[in-house]
């Protein structure tokens, strides 16, 4: 598989949806974490990233504003003690409540299909990082239907063990522009990305100026110190 720059990648569509990047920075002492939402319809882009706990939720930007609350407003970053979930719905929930009952990632996510937005069934998109002893491995996961046959769910979960020094995986909920009426889900399996070799501030805004400005919405960095677990978390909302 090719390796393409973080920031390059981001320019190749207009709207990726949803999107979730996770992996070690170049300089290997850090796992790194982003997580996007755009959005087109106004309901979707009335939305901002909040700090809650150790990880952060959604919430409407203008209350008066938000029409339907179902599939927008959830948590996308819960920690659960060794544990950092991120994903794009409520399935964060479903994995922290089950995996603390002892299930496993994929166990959990068995419990879930993809979102019940016709005709996109938008797929759920998932990932977590375990950390051990001084390093980390991580998976992913999509949950998407058979090419728009809501009938089928598809489910692919992605390991990674040993990740390399500046390299990431990133996972988006569509492939391309709309098709047909849908918009189709991501195809393949994460795409690797080259991950610069930046500070949390510069990294942030570099991804954050790669995105389309029309429909970005909000954006979550984190940076993980391997040696002592120290945090960094940087949010960047666009409505303000």
């Amino acid at each position: 598989m090719n390796t393409i720059a973080f920031e390059k990648e981001l320019t190749t569509l207009p709207y990726h949806g949803r999107g979730i990047m996770l992996g070690k920075s170049a300089d290997g002492k850090k796992a790194v974490i982003a997580y996007f939402i755009m959005g087109r319809s106004e309901n979707s882009r009335n939305r901002v990233f909040v700090e809650e706990g150790k990880g952060i939720r959604t919430q409407a930007f203008d209350p008066s504003k938000m029409t339907d609350p179902h599939l927008i407003i959830y948590a996308p970053v819960r920690v659960l003690g060794n544990k950092t979930i991120v994903t794009n719905g409520d399935q964060t929930d479903t994995i922290y409540d089950l995996m603390d009952k002892q299930m496993t990632f994929e166990q959990a996510l068995r419990t879930r299909e993809f979102e019940d937005d016709a005709p996109n069934y938008t797929p759920r998109i998932s990932g977590i990082i375990r950390f051990e002893e001084g390093g980390f491995n991580y998976a992913m996961s999509i949950l998407k239907s058979d090419n728009g046959n809501a009938d089928c769910c598809i489910r692919n979960t992605y390991a990674y063990s040993n990740p390399e020094n500046g390299v990431g995986r990133f996972i988006h909920t569509y492939a391309r522009d709309e098709e047909n009426g849908r918009l189709p889900s991501f195809e393949g399996e994460p795409k690797k990305v080259a991950l610069p070799d930046l500070d949390i501030d510069a990294f942030t805004n570099l991804v954050w100026e790669n995105l389309n400005e029309d429909n970005k919405v909000s954006l979550f960095v984190r940076y993980i110190n391997l040696e002592d677990d120290s945090v960094e978390t940087r949010i960047v909302n666009k409505n303000k």
